[in-house]
């Protein structure tokens, strides 16, 4: 009884999942700088340790429809083509008047929106409005934004990367940390050029 308990309580565990574009080490290191700058300052922050990426889609749900999520996302990655990301400068949301985020915008959004867009429909979903970025600051007092933009107005920062996957995480609904669950390479690139072979092959 208690066996039969216990399996029904992992079957219905609610996860939280984000599907994410990860940047290039590189990237990483440089926002992972900005955020000590800003830790520097303001001491913990929400977003503090975690690591740079754009996020593309995120919802909870129980676990048991996990294997579902993966075999629809690789459906995605197999017809995806890789593309090139590249960074602008820095900007910021505001929520409401009392909270700020600091980002880095995406120069080029629209490759980003269009896989974004897929996903979604995927999962039978209507499309959102989407700005892809990269989290620098998430959701800052409006004081502490103030305290800590000036770094950042009207700085640029101009960087690219390959974009050549996409990442599945997840984290219990009730909170924890986010873990790798799968991540998914496209396929596109791969296509295109055994198609290539062939045909100078054939010729």
């Amino acid at each position: 009884m208690q066996t039969e308990i216990l399996s029904t309580a992992e079957a219905t565990a609610l996860y939280d999942y984000l599907v994410v574009i990860n940047p290039d080490a590189q990237i990483a290191r440089e926002v992972r700088s900005f955020k000590e700058q800003i830790a520097a300052q303001l001491g913990i922050f929400t977003s503090r340790y975690s690591k740079a990426h754009i996020s593309l889609f995120r919802s909870v749900f129980p676990e048991k429809f996990q294997d579902d999520c993966i075999a629809l996302l690789n459906e995605i990655a197999h017809k995806q083509s890789g593309f090139t990301v590249y960074t602008s400068k820095f900007d910021h949301f505001n929520h409401g008047t009392v909270k700020r985020t600091i980002y880095l915008n995406v120069a080029n959004p629209k490759p980003i929106a269009e896989l974004q867009k897929k996903i979604l429909q995927q999962f039978e979903l209507k499309p959102k409005d989407f700005k892809p970025h990269i989290t620098v600051a998430r959701a800052i007092s409006t004081d502490e934004f103030n305290q800590v933009y000036p770094m950042f107005d009207n700085q640029l920062f101009v960087r690219s990367f390959n974009c050549t996957s996409f990442l599945l995480l997840r984290k219990p609904a009730a909170g924890g940390v986010y873990e790798l669950v799968k991540e998914f390479t496209f396929g596109g690139n791969e296509q295109r050029q055994r198609h290539r072979t062939l045909f100078n092959y054939a010729a």
